[in-house]
């Protein structure tokens, strides 16, 4: 599916658009300048190493078991995209050639999560393109991971939605950020309400219910970092209008793949943040398995559109 937009979510009923919802359009992309880049170029070389042994481990998987090729090369064209994406302001390169360590699925799916790990140790040394960058391909890799059988933690990376009090008073851009982030959830929390109201009973339900209080916890949690930063948290609207009519299981199963495929656009924002990176990585990454859980097609850079700049060559 394509990259998710920051206009494609929940219209609002009241105002006709979201423009609260998804409203980071690039206010933490300016492309930065030369020494910005050389600031980042270790980080990329590190990133692109670690994609090129990920691609060597995925060489010889297929090589020991053709019989997943159908399987296991969509998830290394997605691989190669990270690289493309990651490999930005480098000079042109190929992939290095090498020989992989892993034997089987199972250590392909280690490699993923790994891997996936590598992304968010560099986190606070990116600029906030590259952090985007490397937010949305830790949470491919995640992805990955789970497709492939391996669903164990990355690394401790703030998960929790209970993130610590943030400093007094809160950045403006953080608190920009953040608040479309609030909004997003305002709106997902509503839509996971008439999502529950179509799911029949039993295990579909039960992850509709939990979605819908995972999402009721990362708002409360937003709203307390924002108010301990010194920002009137931004308030739910009055009523939200749906993309489509829901009207039966599979409609509201839809309609939850929609709302955490949206939701990676505003947390792939947040992920350009200073102080929040690492809590905002972790709900990119949710909100990307919670989307491939309920059938999305998810793209290799979840939240990122096509035209998100990133550091070109100079």
């Amino acid at each position: 599916m394509p990259a998710p937009t920051r206009r494609s979510f929940l219209a609002l009923g009241a105002l006709g658009g979201l423009h609260l919802l998804c409203g980071c359009t690039g206010e933490h992309d300016h492309t930065p300048g030369k020494a910005a880049e050389d600031a980042d170029r270790p980080v990329r070389l590190r990133q692109v190493a670690a994609t090129d042994a990920l691609l060597a481990d995925y060489a010889a998987v297929l090589a020991a078991s053709p019989a997943d090729a159908d399987r296991l090369g969509d998830l290394r064209d997605d691989v190669l995209q990270h690289r493309e994406a990651l490999a930005r302001s480098l000079p042109s390169s190929s992939p290095t050639a090498g020989a992989g360590t892993a034997r089987s699925v199972a250590d392909l799916a280690a490699a993923e999560r790994r891997t996936a790990g590598l992304r968010l140790a560099d986190l606070t040394a990116a600029s906030p393109a590259l952090a985007k960058a490397l937010a949305s391909v830790a949470a491919s890799g995640a992805a990955h991971a789970a497709a492939l059988g391996d669903t164990g933690p990355l690394t401790d990376d703030g998960a929790s939605p209970s993130p610590s009090p943030a400093p007094v008073p809160l950045p403006t851009a953080d608190a920009d950020a953040l608040q479309s982030a609030l909004a997003a959830e305002h709106a997902a929390v509503y839509g996971y309400g008439v999502v529950g109201a179509f799911l029949p009973v039993g295990p579909q339900r039960e992850d509709g219910r939990a979605a819908y209080a995972a999402h009721q916890a990362r708002r409360d949690a937003w709203q307390r970092l924002l108010g301990t930063g010194g920002v009137s948290p931004t308030a739910a609207a009055p009523g939200y209008r749906l993309p489509f009519q829901v009207k039966d299981a599979a409609t509201a199963a839809q309609l939850a793949a929609h709302l955490e495929t949206q939701l990676t656009a505003a947390y792939a924002d947040l992920c350009a943040t200073t102080a929040l990176r690492p809590q905002a990585a972790a709900a990119l990454r949710e909100s990307a398995l919670r989307a491939v859980h309920w059938g999305a097609d998810l793209p290799a850079l979840p939240g990122l559109a096509p035209t998100d700049p990133t550091p070109a060559a100079s």
